[in-house]
């Protein structure tokens, strides 16, 4: 066996954390607007939520102006909220943890003329109660992050399931009605191009690389494995604060040929001599960086989003981000038919002010 060294990493991702001005202890994730522009603008996301909305509000037995929504994080765009209020939702409630964005989202909600239908209530959902003792029919969650629970959606929705959902067990209750995490071992270009001593990759100290879902430098090893599932309707009783997986992946020759070809014209693009980006790709081809993470949602019975190509986890357009930790200073050798044995240990919060710790260790098995 040959050791990959242990990674561990503790962050809330991509956006900064924000301190509340009413507690200071109390932080939240907070997205840059063009981050919260390229969410409304993901064909690979968006209009399938809308989808998913329109079939549960149809599917209600008093029809869609019988039901009460509730939206957990709307955004300064209040965008789920509207999209409930257009196709028909009786009552919407929106809640937003940061004062800016709350207030752009009442902007939003006016201009569009939903100021009727839609109350943007501003704080975290876990301190907030629903006007009147009112619960909802329907509770979108689209906290969702790169790593399935990395921005408080376990903590967020086991709160919503006791207290702010009419039917929480109820899989139609929820929108997405599961989020997972998926993961597969992966080649990096940078890891191969930028070594030790000019660059020291320890200095990430378990931050993970963040990659566009497009990016061609990174290329998966083998088939991806779910390693992290959240039913919203189970959530009480299927998942915990620790959750401890063991998967063997194994690497596969085919992949291996393909990322070198792909690896190859990444390195040309950056200009470097055709002989050394030649044996740069067949480096980088044969060698591990890390342990790659990325999320699926599944909306309803029919409807599912996904940040990756499903099942084999190849490159698309999404606004969501595919991670790497960095498991080694240097890359780690390997060839078709090794395995990588990975441990997974997340340690996802029931409160959701405390970050979420990802920790990842294997080796590479010959």
């Amino acid at each position: 066996m040959t050791p990959i060294p242990w990674f561990r990493s503790q962050h809330h991702g991509t956006p900064s954390m924000v301190s509340t001005a009413s507690n200071p202890r109390k932080k939240f994730v907070s997205f840059e607007k063009s981050a919260y522009q390229a969410m409304v603008n993901d064909q690979s996301r968006t209009p399938l939520f809308e989808q998913a909305i329109i079939n549960r509000l149809n599917a209600a037995e008093g029809g869609p102006g019988s039901q009460v929504v509730l939206d957990l994080g709307t955004g300064p765009f209040a965008l789920f909220a509207v999209l409930a209020a257009k196709n028909g939702a009786g009552k919407v409630f929106a809640i937003e943890a940061s004062k800016e964005a709350a207030e752009a989202a009442r902007d939003t909600v006016k201009k569009l003329g939903y100021d009727d239908k839609i109350t943007i209530l501003e704080g975290f959902s876990t301190d907030i109660s629903l006007p009147d003792g009112i619960k909802a029919d329907l509770c979108v969650a689209e906290i969702v992050g790169s790593v399935a629970s990395e921005e408080g959606a376990y903590a967020t929705i086991l709160d919503a399931h006791k207290r702010l959902v009419k039917n929480p067990n109820d899989p139609k209750s929820w929108i997405p009605s599961r989020i997972q995490t998926y993961a597969a071992p992966a080649s990096y270009t940078l890891h191969n191009l930028f070594l030790p001593p000019a660059f020291d990759w320890t200095k990430l100290s378990g931050e993970p690389v963040r990659f566009n879902c497009r990016d061609e430098g990174l290329q998966l090893l083998s088939d991806p494995v779910l390693v992290e599932d959240i039913s919203c309707a189970d959530v009480e009783k299927d998942y915990g604060t620790s959750k401890k997986k063991e998967v063997i992946f194994s690497l596969d020759e085919g992949r291996i040929q393909k990322n070198i070809i792909s690896f190859s014209e990444e390195f040309k693009r950056g200009r470097l001599p055709n002989e050394e980006a030649e044996r740069l790709s067949i480096a980088t081809g044969n060698s591990v960086s890390g342990i790659a993470l990325w999320p699926r949602l599944i909306l309803d019975d029919s409807v599912e989003v996904n940040s990756r190509h499903y099942p084999d986890g190849g490159h698309q357009k999404s606004h969501w981000q595919t991670v790497l930790p960095i498991m080694a200073a240097t890359p780690v050798a390997i060839k078709g038919g090794d395995q990588v044995a990975a441990r997974f240990d997340f340690d996802v919060p029931v409160d959701v002010t405390r970050p979420a710790s990802y920790k990842i260790d294997g080796e590479v098995i010959r």
